[in-house]
């Protein structure tokens, strides 16, 4: 399938949910997938060396997610860090866009850091951004938030820039919140935004605040007893004209950490939260669940924490080697189907591997909730190889309801401690979750040795996937096997019944 016939797609798709609603099931069967498109290039901040930082990877995009325009479906825009900093963060925030499917991209930034054109004047006095997001309303606005920091102090933000014509240029950003490093012992990290599908004035952005006991130059504050982690939220009511004051929604008192929140709404208007919620703080760090929060009221008021599923949290390592993949190991995913609100979340889990459970390899893990995020399911693993390392999952629905999950995996790798080969799959349910099969391979193999070390061969914490009618829409990140010089790149495709 070409990415220009994608609009099309969209209305065969209404069509065909409507056909799978009066016989009671979505058509079954193998997925069909396009070619790749590469959306990213070479870097467009070459010679931008602003601030201290180890190995800065030219031309090295990382870590994309996206969102298509829900008023025309061939207005797609993923957003990626660009030229990634091995101590963290890139020199700026890169947006791929297409108003034509997926025929043709272009590139634009907004102005997170000085590479990218930021200011004082317009909010992006920093060195480096992280932790790409991006959402539509229902009226076509997009809206991008970023992890602003500076590598030479402790200064950190969370800012949001608008773009009114579907990614090609961005408005001066809005301060959400900023750390100052030399006054506080805070900061921030891992935000995501999510516009609300049933009313374009209100957009929730939410993020993880840790609280130091203290000085945040001393590293030992990161393993104290004392040390915090909340949730932070804020949200527009007009469409991106002000913000509300940024504030803790989740404060705990006793040793707790969140971290990978993100927002969706259900067909009622509810939100719910997911996050990684880890008990014990630092080295004393007790273990983690997967848990959500709830509104009701649009973000006014929030619930405390109901847990999803304990987690059998384990690294990912290069068989031969040992070396360490930086994966999405704390990173958990959520999507809702918006005709039946049936949520899912999923999550790198070693409670599968056998033997002994939670000391082996990593899998996918999958939960449900059909009554709004009250109650989970019992985790159960969908990635389809489970004698190999499953990471880095991510999780839509369809509009027929299909389930689509996509994740990395080592089962093609070899014996040859010099490579560590990589490919990028997706796995799909046509009946609520209750099965998985029908794989399909989107992209590799790859070497991920080629890809930026950050704490570990890096291609991202999270990818990005979309739907498109019963579409799903894959963003996601391929090493160039070898090629030192341009390390990694953005891909997108199709995959589809």
């Amino acid at each position: 399938m070409r990415r220009s016939q994608l609009a099309i797609v969209a209305v065969a798709a209404a069509c065909l949910t409507a056909v799978a609603a009066m016989t009671g099931s979505a058509s079954a069967g193998p997925f069909t997938v396009a070619p790749l498109t590469l959306i990213s290039g070479p870097s467009p901040f070459p010679s931008c060396n602003i601030g201290p930082g180890a190995t800065n990877y030219l031309n090295a995009e990382v870590e994309p997610w996206v969102a298509v325009n829900p008023t025309n479906p061939n207005n797609i825009i993923g957003v990626y860090q660009q030229d990634r900093w091995s101590d963290g963060g890139a020199r700026g925030l890169v947006a791929s866009v297409t108003h034509n499917g997926g025929a043709s991209w272009s590139r634009s930034w907004a102005p997170f850091t000085f590479c990218s054109g930021g200011t004082v004047g317009n909010g992006g006095d920093f060195e480096r951004a992280s932790d790409p997001w991006v959402t539509f309303a229902p009226n076509g606005d997009a809206y991008q938030i970023a992890l602003n920091f500076n590598g030479s102090d402790f200064d950190n933000a969370i800012t949001v820039s608008k773009s009114v014509n579907g990614g090609d240029t961005w408005s001066p950003l809005t301060t959400l919140t900023r750390e100052d490093g030399a006054a506080t012992v805070s900061f921030v990290d891992k935000e995501s935004i999510t516009a609300d599908p049933f009313d374009s004035n209100y957009v929730y952005a939410v993020w993880d605040r840790g609280r130091l006991p203290t000085d945040r130059a001393n590293i030992n504050a990161l393993h104290a007893f004392s040390f915090r982690g909340d949730i932070w939220f804020s949200r527009t009511t007009n469409g991106g004209a002000s913000w509300e004051p940024a504030r803790a929604i989740f404060a705990p008192r006793p040793n707790r950490f969140s971290i990978g929140n993100q927002i969706v709404v259900l067909p009622n208007g509810d939100l719910v939260d997911v996050m990684f919620l880890g008990h014990g703080s630092g080295n004393q760090r007790g273990g983690w669940d997967v848990a959500v929060v709830r509104s009701t009221d649009r973000g006014v008021t929030w619930s405390s924490p109901i847990i999803v599923s304990s987690v059998q949290a384990v690294g990912v390592t290069d068989p031969e080697t040992g070396q360490g993949v930086r994966t999405g190991d704390i990173i958990p995913e959520i999507a809702v189907d918006h005709t039946s609100g049936a949520l899912y979340a999923v999550w790198q889990d070693a409670r599968f591997s056998i033997p002994p459970p939670g000391h082996g390899y990593p899998g996918i893990a999958l939960s449900k909730s059909t009554d709004g995020g009250f109650t989970w399911s019992t985790p159960v693993q969908v990635n389809q190889n489970p004698d190999v390392q499953a990471f880095t999952p991510a999780v839509e629905v369809a509009g027929d309801g299909t389930v689509g999950v996509t994740y990395y995996d080592f089962r093609n790798n070899d014996s040859d401690p010099d490579t560590l080969t990589t490919d990028y799959w997706i796995v799909h349910s046509h009946d609520g979750g209750a099965n998985f099969g029908d794989e399909a391979h989107l992209g590799g193999p790859f070497d991920m040795k080629t890809a930026p070390r950050a704490g570990g061969f890096f291609v991202g914490d999270y990818e990005g996937l979309a739907t498109i009618g019963n579409t799903f829409v894959p963003v996601f990140v391929q090493a160039n096997s070898g090629n030192t010089t341009n390390r990694t790149d953005v891909f997108e495709t199709t995959a589809s019944p």
